[in-house]
């Protein structure tokens, strides 16, 4: 018996069913759920408090961003190599204290800047070196090296903050504005997300990244540079949260003790909650802006309502872990 060919109707409804499986397939799902709760959060902040909505407040906000943002920055490199890095919170703070510190006053204060992202940069080789020659597990290595930073600092300061304080040009970096009502840390921060979209989309560096987070040994076995990108991804890292460092030495006035000590969690929250993969080979600065904003909005609502210290935490491992989930599905839903 043979079959009835479908008529017009039946296909093109078979088309389009199609096409929406299509579309859904390619949706980042991660990156809508995290830009549905920024909204959820900004709607929610507003009926308990109506300043949220206020220009004044949101440029705020993503002046904190910025500092953060930055850090994810080179969070998202290495975590994009299917490593961490956890050594932030002693490079921030290494960079902020040896920038101010070593900073004369001939030329402003402006040798800060390089100073600090030459140390971030050396910080940064040590951990490349340990992880990709000594093949010692980034987790581990990492947060060995943050130990020995911790110590040397207070060795470098006898465990107290800097007697000097931020440069005028680092003040006017973070605070300042050379566009009226934009303050200049949102520009620096535009400028390392343009930065780190170029390097990953446009440069035979940014591909052997994801190649390398795919695959490691594929990557080493086509040819590819691996050792020397895990490193130059550490060094990036580094010179990413000393400028952070730098700039939050503008915005609090001068550096001191445990000032990075509050991004470790949130740069690699960020990061995971804008769809990067914490295993590597996937992810987009995109998504790790829009990561960083939900949570600075996030910290700044639970601050309006005061929870305490103990339930943001709560509230952070709880929110990663349901965008891992989320994450996971829509992974086994592209296979």
């Amino acid at each position: 018996m043979s079959e009835v060919p479908a008529g017009p109707a039946v296909v093109m409804a078979q088309s389009r069913s199609l096409m929406l499986k299509d579309r859904l397939r390619r949706l980042d799902l991660p990156l809508v759920v995290a830009s549905a709760c920024i909204v959820a959060i900004l709607l929610g902040g507003s009926l308990y408090n109506s300043s949220f909505l206020s220009p004044h407040y949101l440029i705020q906000q993503l002046q904190v961003a910025s500092f953060l943002g930055i850090v994810a920055a080179g969070a998202m490199l290495v975590i994009l190599l299917g490593h961490i890095d956890l050594s932030v919170p002693w490079t921030l703070t290494a960079g902020a204290m040896l920038g101010t510190g070593l900073a004369g006053s001939t030329l402003g204060g402006v040798e800060a800047i390089p100073i600090a992202l030459a140390v971030g940069a050396g910080i940064g080789l040590v951990n490349g070196l340990g992880v990709a020659f000594l093949r010692v597990p980034s987790m581990i290595f990492t947060l060995g090296v943050n130990a020995v930073l911790q110590g040397l600092m207070v060795l470098y300061t006898g465990g107290s903050a800097p007697a000097s304080s931020a440069a005028p040009i680092v003040r006017w970096l973070s605070g300042g504005q050379l566009v009226p009502g934009l303050p200049n840390a949102i520009l620096v921060w535009a400028a390392a997300g343009v930065f780190t979209t170029v390097l990953l989309r446009a440069t035979p560096f940014g591909r052997s990244v994801y190649a390398i987070g795919n695959r490691e040994r594929a990557a080493y076995l086509s040819g590819m540079p691996v050792k020397r990108i895990v490193c130059l991804s550490f060094m990036l890292a580094g010179s990413a949260s000393a400028l952070a460092g730098v700039l939050l030495t503008g915005y609090a006035g001068k550096a001191f003790q445990g000032m990075g000590d509050t991004y470790l969690l949130p740069a690699i929250a960020a990061v995971v909650l804008g769809g990067t993969s914490i295993a590597g080979g996937r992810g987009t600065y995109t998504g790790t802006i829009i990561g960083t904003i939900l949570i600075v909005l996030l910290q700044s609502m639970l601050a309006v309502m005061q929870m305490p210290d103990a339930g943001r935490q709560i509230i952070y491992g709880a929110v990663i872990f349901v965008m891992l989930l989320l994450y996971g599905r829509s992974r086994a839903g592209q296979a």
